[in-house]
């Protein structure tokens, strides 16, 4: 159902040489802004009182673009997702038009939704943050570890191979548990776990108001911490080494974690980021903003225009063309990059 042709791959060679988007593989749909945990390395939840979410008539007309644009594969994020009500018709209307859903989730309704999950969704990754005590702790939410853990095990006990994984924000708070989070992934069932450190320079993650230098460092490791960061890494990488394929990222982006922090203390030049988001993904939010990705600044709504006509303005293809991925600001300390290569299979 998901097999790439000829014909697709040579669209994404030509999109990448001419920055007119003429196949569009993936796309970050947020169809709820609100959350139901409270990070202490986030400020969705800050917002939940204007809540903002997509409409069922907002996916239909997203779809027209989504089917010209050849998408294969929808990542619904948030907020939480499974707070919309409409969550799963929206996963059938893409599903039903062969676009892949993988669910982004704080892992808390997992268990009461384990059913429709497993016949609506392809994968699931959930956040974690540390054993028990810890990520309830940055969670802010008492037993968010033990839900997301009953979750994962009801879903596995309805079917093994259903794929979830994990991604974990490695911060001031939890980098000495690094190691414990690797073992709490094992433990609880999960297949797989991804690692990246923490923005804590951008307006992402609903921050109208960039952090002051005080709330930053509250997130950052210190500069003294720095050297017993980078032990720490090495341990993971030499988790890794026993658990094959079980961390994704190799050890040379695991150790660009620790180059990330120093480099935020001017120590070194941030790390080297291949990355070609703008031209082969997009995000659309729960307003119905269109971003390049999600650090960069809003390009369009889809409410106003549709998407296919947004991405191919004017504006938005001279932005694609104009950007030094090496000097740009954002991109330089962007934590969450993308690199998909014309040929990459998406299955």
């Amino acid at each position: 159902m998901f097999s790439q042709s000829l014909y697709e791959t040579y669209q994404r060679i030509r999109t990448l040489r001419t920055d007119v988007i003429r196949t569009l593989p993936i796309v970050i749909l947020m169809p709820h802004s609100a959350c139901n945990c409270r990070c202490v390395m986030c400020d969705i939840w800050k917002d939940n009182r204007n809540l903002k979410q997509l409409t069922e008539e907002d996916i239909h007309d997203l779809l027209i673009s989504l089917k010209s644009l050849g998408t294969r594969q929808v990542l619904m994020s948030g907020g939480e997702a499974l707070l919309h009500r409409n969550f799963f018709r929206f996963c059938e209307l893409m599903t039903d038009n062969n676009i892949k859903v993988s669910l982004l989730s704080t892992g808390l309704s997992l268990k009461k939704n384990a059913a429709q999950l497993v016949t609506h969704v392809n994968d699931i990754i959930v956040s974690l943050d540390g054993n028990e005590e810890l990520h309830d702790r940055i969670r802010n939410i008492p037993g968010a570890f033990r839900q997301l853990e009953e979750g994962v095990q009801e879903i596995k006990s309805m079917n093994s191979q259903f794929g979830i994984s994990a991604r974990t924000v490695i911060h001031r708070l939890n980098f000495r548990q690094w190691p414990d989070i690797v073992d709490a992934a094992r433990t609880i069932g999960l297949d797989r776990i991804s690692f990246l450190p923490a923005d804590v320079s951008s307006h992402a993650f609903n921050r109208e108001v960039l952090w002051s230098d005080a709330r930053q460092h509250e997130i950052l490791p210190g500069e003294r911490e720095l050297d017993e960061l980078r032990e720490i890494t090495e341990r993971v990488i030499s988790m890794s080494r026993r658990f094959p394929n079980f961390i994704a990222e190799s050890a040379e982006k695991l150790r660009n974690i620790y180059k990330y922090y120093a480099a935020c203390y001017n120590l070194i030049p941030f790390p080297y980021k291949k990355c070609n988001a703008p031209w082969v993904s997009t995000v659309v939010e729960a307003d119905g903003s269109v971003r390049p990705c999600f650090f960069h600044p809003p390009m369009g709504n889809i409410r106003d225009q549709p998407l296919s006509s947004i991405l191919n303005n004017e504006v938005n293809i001279r932005f694609r063309k104009e950007l030094d991925m090496d000097n740009n600001d954002t991109c330089k300390k962007c934590v969450c990059y993308l690199h998909l290569s014309p040929g990459t299979k998406l299955n």
